[in-house]
């Protein structure tokens, strides 16, 4: 029965850790399993430790199962050796700095950030939710350390507002919006000069999941154990069907961006910014069919760029082009002025000054 159970597990781990390949305009209710991969991980390590001490000889089952889930693990935890960043190496930075609300604890939220960017001294930053520059003359603080800015507005209206910036020490040579259809997120291409290179930086914010604070609360309540069944069944539905309607958006969203980046090819590229998806999802694969995914080369753990609420999930992500090679990449959880967390890269580009 154990061994049945086990074998099990194994079964469905595999299948939700290759769920990224689903298309979610094809499989919307699938494309949202991969959420799930860490906790048949754990159930698979229970059952190891637990043939080691009772029937030793059965710990192959947990043992396959994980040499069969490498791939998903290590997109999902990547294990790299210890490396740092070179001489020449650019330092990039993509961040959602939620309007620069200081994440409900601080109440000069802009002023946390500008410290923070000032004291890393990067040459590129991305910022989603950048929109604090008609308020605080941002422009006017980031140049202080990083030459050449520009932001792009989204929406504007009473109900919401929108942004994404670029902040850096490379000349900006133009800007282009990717379209598509959306009604508060986008992505926009910055094309910089770079020593004798022109890279293109596309900084994305890709549909969002749209869960409310009762629909986070309602979660954790039922990750918990904390909500009877009939509630539990009715609520995990309609959670499940607003990530299926998000994930089907975001696939179009990504495939469009994806082929911007494939039409420009001759180019360096980094795109980056707030995928609003985990890394077993179709947004990370398919971006990742023709980029380099900078944390899984180059970082090491779980990463949670994002955690609030029981949500905890790599969400934020860079990716460049075979060209470019990432050296380091870190979730850089020493500032908590946002819902997330900063991802910080160094990357090596031919020619870098």
């Amino acid at each position: 029965m154990f061994a049945g159970a086990n074998v099990a597990t194994v079964a469905v781990m595999l299948l939700v850790g290759f769920s990224d390949r689903l298309d979610p305009s094809v499989h919307p209710m699938l494309s949202t399993v991969g959420m799930a991969f860490p906790i048949f991980l754990l159930i698979n390590l229970l059952f190891l430790i637990f043939w080691l001490i009772f029937k030793w000889k059965m710990s192959v089952i947990p043992i396959v199962g994980f040499l069969a889930a490498y791939v998903p693990t290590s997109i999902y935890m990547p294990v790299n050796p210890a490396a740092k960043a070179a001489d020449g190496d650019i330092k990039v930075i993509t961040y959602n700095v939620c309007a620069y609300g200081g994440n409900y604890k601080y109440e000069n939220g802009f002023e946390v950030v500008r410290d923070y960017l000032r004291d890393e001294n990067p040459d590129i930053v991305c910022m989603q939710e950048d929109v604090d520059t008609w308020r605080r003359y941002t422009f006017s603080e980031y140049s202080k350390f990083l030459p050449y800015n520009d932001t792009l507005v989204l929406v504007n209206t009473a109900a919401c507002m929108n942004a994404l910036g670029i902040h850096t020490r490379f000349p900006i040579i133009r800007r282009e919006r990717i379209e598509y259809q959306s009604a508060s997120n986008g992505s926009v291409a910055w094309w910089l000069k770079v020593g004798e290179d022109t890279l293109i930086v596309v900084n994305n914010h890709f549909e969002s999941c749209h869960l409310n604070s009762n629909d986070r609360r309602q979660y954790r309540q039922m990750l918990y154990g904390e909500m009877q069944r009939d509630s539990m069944r009715a609520e995990s539905k309609l959670l499940l069907v607003k990530l299926a309607e998000a994930n089907e958006k975001r696939s179009g969203q990504i495939r469009t961006v994806a082929q911007y980046v494939q039409e420009h090819s001759r180019y360096k590229a980094i795109v980056c910014g707030d995928f609003n998806d985990n890394p077993l999802s179709y947004s990370r694969h398919a971006m990742a069919q023709s980029l380099t995914d900078c944390f899984v080369a180059a970082g090491n753990g779980i990463g949670l760029s994002f955690s609030q609420r029981a949500f905890a999930f790599r969400i934020d992500h860079v990716f460049c082009s075979p060209d470019i090679e990432p050296h380091l990449c870190v979730i850089d959880t020493k500032i908590d002025a946002s819902d997330h967390y900063p991802v910080v890269c160094w990357l090596k580009i031919g020619g870098n000054p």
